[in-house]
């Protein structure tokens, strides 16, 4: 009697076997399947918090070229135009010659007595003769001069307001110790011209 008793339990016996064994089959799978999901969602968490870091850096990567490419459009509206001569295929002493001349006039309508001037033609060190060599003509001026407070004062301001583009690269000031109304004047100048 005992085995036909057991014989009812044996299918769902047989059944709970096949399950265990299923569920031990199956189980790894799925603990590994769920591992490779965390795994997979966490490296898309970071691959996508890593785009949007470049997504940003490339805005302000754009954003400053757009304000810099402002900025050059301000300034080259609001820039000064090169000299340029009348005449073209002048060396750099010719070209620099008529703005020079230009710089001697505001000079002498100052009253400012002009001790030395020595001149450097196209300095290899410019950054326009190294860019744009084929383009501008530089003259480095350095001149010592000899004025007082006054004239002095109304020469840089007209220089301030000259119409071509010059750049004014020092002034070193030194009352003169007999006169100290008197000062001496080292002053350095970039001339520059179009060809």
């Amino acid at each position: 009697m005992d085995s036909e008793k057991l014989k009812q339990f044996l299918v769902p016996i047989a059944l709970i076997i096949v399950l265990i064994a299923g569920i031990a089959y199956v189980a790894p799978k799925i603990v590994e399947n769920v591992n490779s999901y965390t795994s997979l969602k966490q490296e898309i968490e970071t691959k996508t918090a890593q785009v949007q870091e470049k997504q940003s850096k490339l805005d302000e990567y754009k954003r400053k070229e757009q304000e810099n490419e402002r900025k050059e459009k301000e300034t080259a509206n609001a820039g000064k135009p090169f000299y340029k001569p009348i005449d073209k295929g002048l060396d750099t002493e010719a070209v620099i010659a008529g703005e020079f001349a230009e710089i001697l006039q505001l000079i002498r309508a100052n009253q400012i007595k002009v001790r030395s001037i020595k001149y450097d033609y196209d300095p290899k060190d410019d950054a326009f003769v190294q860019g744009a060599g084929d383009k501008y003509n530089v003259a480095r001026l350095n001149m010592e001069m000899v004025g007082n407070y006054s004239n002095y004062d109304n020469f840089l301001k007209e220089m301030y307001k000259h119409e071509h583009f010059i750049d004014l690269q020092s002034a070193e000031i030194v009352p003169y110790k007999k006169n100290k109304r008197v000062l001496l004047i080292n002053f350095k100048v970039k001339l520059y011209a179009k060809k």
